[in-house]
């Protein structure tokens, strides 16, 4: 127990300046956690059961989070499914191909010499990291967007093809009592009143915990995948009106237990000087043709630029589940041990590529603009047009609980002049069903702005969560050339002189503005009262 205690002081500090370099240069900081995972592997530290535990947690965790934010009908799509299914046989014939062609001309052990290898490999490879895309989104608090449920949709279509070749390549099959988990669904209306007799305190966050963790070790019983069950139950759970309160209450919970998860990766072990040779080979090769045959797809599928380029760049990369396919062939003795190994370092390398891609993403966009856009089809997806305000002329963007208290009060006071936009339908459908005026858009993507008709808006407010988000909108606006008020809502004072040099004219700081405005209303009722009692 004291040398558990031991090692995790020493991951928890590692990981935390590794992870704060990693900030500091403009990367996420998952990138650290990986790099303080190597770091740990090069003394000869090496995942402890603390670690494993951590980083199952976390994947937990993450997984009922991100089904609590799904919708079944994402998946129900073709341009998610069929795309999902058309670029895995490309990736695995294509990659397989290569594979065997290079092994064959170059005449080296380095590359597989057996069909079968290459093909088991190549289908290892085509999966793409649930763990990293979701983190990027919700980094961005683009979950909601149309490009993140693109991404999402795939990744739960991959993992989907991953659980039916684990039952298929030896692992162990569910058994018939599977059968019984579909009493969950009538299930559900109890479940939902559990969740409403836990309020909104510590039993809301309990509950979670309990959710994630029961749908995970009930269906790793029945013999299918627990991180699945997971993410099953929080689909379940979606429509609820506390899921968005319940997925909150979790976050800073699975944030920090994921870095168990980075740091296990790092933690697998360095290949030898030929393996570490293919691990580049896949990462600087494979993963650009996986992303490029991406976005050529979602195009092909009247996905806007913007749209394809954003859901195939946080899919540009290897996955864990291509771990858990490896590992699993390799008791099938499909692969020797050693591909393990260079699938790990393969992994992690893919991770600090599209880790740094994915941060530059934005940037990335403007300066390949004209060619990403010679893709681009004429046609568009359905919702995917022109938006048209109406009579509107004040824009509130984002509808999270200031935007939606903004939208009330300028609502009251101006009626339909007034218009908001959200990036989560599932939200929109909400205000729509109470009759206000919201309509679906991310606001973040540059594209947005020239769908949406600004010709008689005068003033945008935006509330979106994050400081960064909003000072993209409001570059994004001042580019277009807006010239009406832009304001915008901060959550610290120093993010104020940060949003006025990106455009907007009026920073709200509301957490410093909240106490005086309470103190004045109750100051208003009070010597209201004492005039009234006089």
């Amino acid at each position: 127990m004291l040398e558990i205690l031991e090692l995790n002081s020493t991951w928890i500090v590692l990981a935390f300046f590794c992870g704060l370099m990693a900030r500091l240069l403009g990367l996420p900081p998952l990138t650290g956690f990986l790099v303080a995972g190597f770091i740990l592997n090069f003394e000869g530290i090496h995942a402890s059961p603390a670690i494993d535990q951590f980083a199952d947690l976390g994947v937990t965790l993450l997984l009922f989070t991100l089904g609590l934010k799904l919708s079944p009908k994402d998946l129900s799509k073709s341009y998610v499914w069929g795309n999902t299914l058309i670029h895995m046989a490309v990736v695995i014939g294509v990659g397989a191909a290569l594979m065997m062609a290079l092994g064959t001309g170059l005449a080296t052990d380095l590359l597989p010499r057996q069909w079968s290898t290459a093909l088991v490999l190549a289908f290892a490879l085509s999966f793409s990291s649930t763990v990293f895309a979701v983190k990027v989104f919700q980094d961005r608090s683009e979950t909601g967007s149309l490009h993140g449920r693109v991404a999402i949709g795939v990744l739960i279509v991959q993992d989907i093809v991953a659980v039916i070749f684990m039952s298929f390549a030896g692992a162990s099959a569910p058994s018939w009592w599977a059968l019984l988990l579909l009493l969950l669904i009538p299930a559900r209306p109890l479940l939902y009143k559990t969740l409403d007799w836990g309020g909104h305190g510590e039993l809301l966050t309990l509950f979670g915990f309990a959710m994630a963790f029961f749908g995970a070790e009930v269906f790793g019983l029945v013999g299918m995948k627990g991180d699945f069950g997971a993410l099953l139950l929080g689909v379940l759970m979606a429509k609820h009106a506390k899921a968005s309160d319940l997925a909150k209450s979790l976050l800073r919970f699975k944030d920090v237990m994921l870095v168990g998860f980075f740091l296990k990766i790092g933690m697998m072990g360095f290949p030898d000087l030929p393996g570490l040779l293919m691990a580049g080979i896949f990462a600087l090769v494979l993963a650009p043709l996986k992303t490029l045959l991406f976005y050529r797809l979602f195009t092909w599928s009247k996905m806007r630029a913007t749209t394809a380029y954003y859901a195939a760049l946080a899919l540009a990369n290897f996955s864990e589940f291509g771990l858990i396919v490896g590992s699993v062939a390799v008791g099938a003795k499909w692969l020797d041990q050693e591909w393990l190994v260079i699938l790990a370092m393969a992994l992690s390398l893919s991770f600090v590529i599209s880790s740094w891609a994915n941060a530059k993403a934005h940037k990335g966009f403007e300066r390949f603009e004209i060619w990403l856009k010679r893709w681009q089809s004429q046609a568009r997806l359905p919702g995917d047009g022109f938006l048209d305000p109406g009579d509107a002329d004040l824009v509130v963007i984002g509808m999270g609980r200031v935007g939606t208290k903004a939208y009330e009060t300028l609502r009251s006071r101006y009626g339909r002049e007034v218009i908001a936009v959200d990036a989560d339908p599932t939200v929109v459908a909400q205000h729509r069903e109470l009759g206000q005026n919201v309509i679906n858009g991310d606001a973040t993507d540059r594209d947005f702005w020239e769908r949406f008709r600004m010709r008689q808006i005068r003033a945008v407010m935006l509330t979106l969560p994050r400081k960064a988000e909003n000072q993209n909108v409001a570059r994004h606006l001042r580019r277009w050339g807006f010239t009406g008020i832009i304001s915008a809502a901060a959550r610290y004072e120093g993010h104020v002189a940060e949003l006025e040099s990106a455009g907007v004219d009026f920073a709200y700081n509301y957490y410093a503005d909240a106490g005086e405005a309470f103190a004045l209303a109750v100051c208003g009722e009070y010597f209201e009262e004492k005039s009234e009692d006089s």
